[in-house]
């Protein structure tokens, strides 16, 4: 049997503080005869949760009903009554079982935003928090006339079964708030397909956002995280599903819940200080419904999911936005095959066609000459009578599907049969065609020995560049020593230059992926004439990453002049540039915040090689998070060394009369004055946060830069005292900034003592004194780094 499938890791943030009251209710029931007030709360047996008003925002003027865990740090509600309808906090709010036995919620102006009709006369009715967070209003022989699990918001605990239908008069489903601290009904919702009883989708509004794995009559799944073993159970009703997940007692504390951003998790307490996400629905950008396309599919086997096209198709357009087509089309009466295609989720809008044996169903779609796919379970076990098959069929584009490592099923693909010559009409096309190509081949061996033979106005000049490269540079006065390519071996490994192969572009030219040595992956840079890089800036960068090797650099593996191309060759890094992760909306969810911190200690060892550990001291001058490539591993590593600097001697820093780099990055007395040192490059590592980071800092309120994105499972230490170094770093004054091997001991070291860091001002004043620069750089624009796909 399938279990539900839940990936990846990520969180929300917590931004509501405690609203606790030493003079509070403390008792689990309320009768008629004591009703709760605005600084009363109930709280269960044990302890482990509390009902009360509480304010999601600093301000305290609305109030909600709601339920939170009592026991642990903040207050992280699960359950809210008026979630739409909140009570001023002026007009005192008050939770009673009124003269009718109804629970009532009210305030001194007669307002009742909440009501639950009890349907009995008399007295006697109660209502009790119990120990497992339900909320339950009791009759007066003890059973229960209505419970808050049956109405439940955004959250899901333990034990809880909460009933999605199919109907589209019984509308259940699981809603999320409207934003980090605000519990009002969100765009996004969770609940069971209306067109098929079969799959849960998220929406957004009433499109589908993402859709969870393919249900069966009855799943039973199981996990462990941290020793905590977690039930999930979905139980057919008919008219839709009961969901609900279990955890043994004693267990850390542990929820399921749809957040603000449209991504359903499930959480548990780390007993630390923060929730900790086990799993995630949607784990990557391309998980999102129809991402990929008609035919195109979210491959997830790797280390960052990628859209693909399912065999036998290629992609339509420059991206996936427009799926994939066909490489040989489908015509009715012509043959074709199936093929099999391993751990696929089941594509969206199918046929489910009932009894149905394997055989049975890949006959269906065989003699339909409008299906283009098919899928099979058998879901029998022992002592089962109704039908257990799952024979689901496509009748036209394939969309929203994936390949996952925790899914079991196949996904038959139909395809055209390419035509199948007999072996005369073979013979009479093989025969001539080898021939050409031996003439050919003898014509090309013969043309390039007799162009060998003979001096090369190239050659003059290619030597004359290699030499300049390879003669005495900065670094230790010694000959660079790393190999040349030759110019028909790159051609050959880009398939000469192929657009398929292009893996990036911009103002320098652009980058293709290729294979050099055997099965070597590489990044090619083939620099425009146009890009403004010059032979010094070319040499500038293959001195400086040639002779410098550290783990946090991009290591050069060679490179070719050939007339007027300036190539350069670099280990292929699949995962892009930070960049592409901290600026899209949906794939920043990959970096949780370990990734995160790890990615900031990388890069700050990095400078502090440049700038101490190296022979020379480097100036790196265009640091920005296109210039930090991530490797599969995601361990960072700077590149884009043609604006960098080298001093020798006791030389400390240096003026330029030509500003170079990216505004924004660059520290003011740089930009203002052509001075750099050092601490411009310490400026440049902390500018990312300067303008959302000083006033919330200022207030104290730091922890609310955290994004939502990492926020579950973070230590928000780590993240106030990385706020607090970056506020260090882009101080005006470079003396106000602390070198590399401070920041990066502060960033190590929990126990180090942070210095306040003074408010950044707009304009620097100081004069800062430096010598003229040896080199001038001729662009006024960085060179942007090489990214691999």
């Amino acid at each position: 049997m399938r279990k539900m499938a839940f990936r990846g890791t990520s969180c929300i943030p917590i931004l509501i503080l405690p609203f606790l009251s030493s003079l509070c209710q403390s008792d689990d029931q309320l009768t008629h005869a004591k009703p709760l007030s605005a600084s009363d709360m109930l709280v269960s047996k044990g302890g482990d949760f509390a009902l009360g008003f509480f304010s999601p925002n600093s301000s305290n003027t609305s109030l909600y009903l709601g339920i939170w865990y009592n026991s642990i740090p903040g207050r992280t509600v699960v359950w809210t009554a008026n979630r739409d309808d909140p009570i001023a906090a002026t007009s005192s709010p008050m939770l009673a079982i009124t003269n009718n036995s109804d629970l009532v919620l009210s305030d001194s102006q007669g307002h009742t935003p909440w009501v639950v009709k009890s349907g009995i006369t008399g007295v006697g009715v109660t209502a009790v928090l119990r120990s497992s967070g339900n909320f339950v209003l009791m009759s007066p022989n003890g059973t229960s006339i209505w419970q808050s699990f049956d109405y439940p918001t955004d959250t899901i605990l333990p034990g809880m079964r909460i009933y999605l239908s199919k109907r589209a008069h019984v509308v259940r489903r699981l809603i999320a708030w409207n934003g980090p601290i605000d519990p009002s009904t969100g765009d996004f919702s969770l609940g069971l397909d209306p067109k098929s009883n079969l799959q849960f989708v998220i929406w957004q509004g009433t499109m589908p956002y993402c859709r969870l794995n393919m249900l069966n009559n009855e799943s039973v799944g199981s996990g462990i995280y941290q020793n905590t073993i977690f039930t999930e159970v979905v139980t057919e009703t008919g008219d839709g599903f009961y969901y609900k997940f279990l955890v043994y007692e004693g267990s850390p504390y542990s929820r399921v819940m749809l957040d603000y951003m449209g991504v359903f998790r499930f959480l548990i307490w780390n007993n630390r200080s923060s929730w900790a996400t086990v799993t995630e629905h949607p784990a990557s950008s391309c998980d999102l419904y129809a991402s990929c396309g008609p035919f195109g599919y979210c491959d997830s086997m790797g280390t960052v999911a990628t859209c693909r096209c399912l065999d036998g198709f290629e992609p339509a357009g420059v991206n996936f936005s427009s799926g994939c087509r066909r490489t040989k089309a489908l015509k009715c009466g012509k043959p074709s095959h199936f093929v099999p295609l391993p751990r696929m989720k089941a594509p969206d809008k199918f046929l489910h066609v009932l009894n149905r044996s394997f055989d049975e169903c890949t006959t269906d779609c065989s003699n339909n000459c409008s299906c283009t796919a098919y899928a099979y379970t058998n879901l029998s076990s022992n002592g089962a009578t109704a039908d257990q098959s799952r024979c689901l069929l496509w009748t036209g584009e394939l969309v929203d599907t994936g390949k996952y490592s925790n899914y079991d099923d196949n996904l038959y693909l139909r395809l055209a049969n390419f035509p199948v010559r007999n072996n005369s009409k073979l013979v009479k096309i093989v025969v001539p065609t080898m021939a050409c190509v031996l003439i050919l081949a003898c014509l090309f061996v013969g043309i390039f020995k007799y162009r060998a033979s003979k001096p090369k106005k190239y050659g003059i000049h290619n030597g004359a560049m290699l030499g300049y490269l390879s003669s005495s540079n900065e670094i230790g006065g010694e000959h660079v020593d790393f190999p040349f390519v030759s110019f028909e071996d790159i051609s050959t490994a880009t398939d000469n230059f192929s657009d398929s192969k292009q893996i990036g572009s911009g103002g320098f030219g652009k980058v293709y992926k290729g294979i050099l040595q055997g099965d070597n992956e590489v990044a090619i840079k083939r620099l425009s004439k146009g890009s403004g890089q010059g032979i010094q800036e070319f040499r500038n960068e293959i001195i400086l990453i040639a002779k410098l090797q550290h783990k946090n650099l991009v290591r050069l593996l060679g490179c070719c002049i050939f007339g007027d191309e300036r190539l350069l060759i670099y280990e292929y890094l699949p995962n892009k540039s930070l960049d592409a992760f901290l600026f899209d909306d949906t794939r920043q969810y990959v970096l949780d915040w370990p990734t995160r911190f790890q990615i900031i200690k990388g890069v700050a060892r990095g400078l502090l090689y440049l700038h101490q550990d190296s022979r020379l001291t480097i100036i790196h001058r265009d640091l920005k998070p296109s210039n930090i490539l991530l490797d599969s591993e995601m361990t960072p590593k700077i590149s884009d060394f043609g604006m960098a600097r080298i001093f020798g001697g006791n030389k400390q820093e240096a003026k330029t009369t030509r500003v170079v780099g990216t505004y924004g990055y660059m520290s003011p007395e740089y930009v203002m004055g052509g001075a750099f040192s050092v601490k411009s490059d310490t400026y440049s590592f902390g500018v990312l946060l300067l303008e959302i980071a000083w006033r919330l800092w200022a207030d104290g309120k730091a922890r609310e830069l955290v994004h939502s994105s990492f926020v579950e499972d973070c230590s928000l230490n780590e993240v106030v005292r990385c706020i607090q170094v970056c506020l260090l770093c882009v101080q005006d004054r470079p003396d106000d900034r602390p070198l590399m091997s401070s920041v990066t001991f502060m960033l190590e070291n929990e126990s180090a003592s942070l210095p306040a860091p003074k408010q950044p001002a707009y304009l620097g004043l100081q004069n800062f004194e430096s010598e003229e620069s040896r080199e001038n750089s001729m662009n006024t624009v960085s060179i942007t780094a090489v990214e691999g796909r």
